[in-house]
């Protein structure tokens, strides 16, 4: 195992020379700083990742990724969002399964302006990433700062969007269903709340 510091995600290019055209795209690549960044809600999903960071981000997913001693909770509210939204906990006995990208440097304050990191919703935290039979080490991924007592159900769209996100980058099927599980019944126990209260 090592600490990659290059990799090409651009084998899906068609050409009559594949091999040329990717070490040419490579070769681009490398000529400016990049960073590694471990998306595990919907940043996983790189069309959603292309509104803020405003360019395709396919060319740079490296492939899943697992963050080892930590687990996933919806404890934050996002305002933008109007819903609950994903966050990681340290937790020794839990992993999250996410996107690992290799992203240029000049991309990183988009990344910080998406995550909020300048009004203290989510701040930087430094994780190891097991990827491709590798390890990554000083990978960038983003902690909520406040954190909400008790976990806040996403809405549809945010749902919808972790969740193609985490199929669409190739995330282990059983996976995705305890992905689908736990923000459905997040949903359905906020939507059984405004029943207890009146009872």
């Amino acid at each position: 195992m090592s600490n990659q510091t290059r990799h090409s995600g651009y084998n899906w290019v068609q050409s009559h020379n594949p091999a040329k055209l990717d070490l040419k795209l490579q070769q681009e690549f490398q000529k400016e700083p990049t960073f590694y960044y471990f998306a595990y809600g919907s940043c996983m999903c790189p069309v959603d990742l292309k509104r803020s960071l405003g360019e395709n981000t396919h060319p740079y997913v490296i492939g899943p990724g697992v963050l080892k001693g930590y687990r996933l909770g919806f404890y934050l509210y996002s305002p933008s969002r109007k819903c609950g939204v994903l966050d990681v906990v340290k937790d020794p006995k839990a992993s999250v399964k996410g996107v690992l990208y290799q992203l240029p440097w000049r991309l990183s304050e988009y990344l910080d302006k998406r995550e909020g990191v300048s009004q203290g919703l989510y701040q930087h935290e430094a994780v190891e990433i097991h990827s491709h039979n590798s390890i990554y080490k000083d990978v960038r991924t983003y902690v909520v700062v406040s954190k909400l007592s008790e976990e806040a159900a996403p809405n549809d769209w945010y749902f919808n969007v972790v969740l193609r996100g985490a199929v669409t980058c190739g995330l282990p099927e059983e996976y995705c269903w305890h992905l689908f599980n736990h923000m459905y019944n997040l949903q359905q126990q906020h939507q059984a709340q405004p029943i207890r209260r009146s009872a």
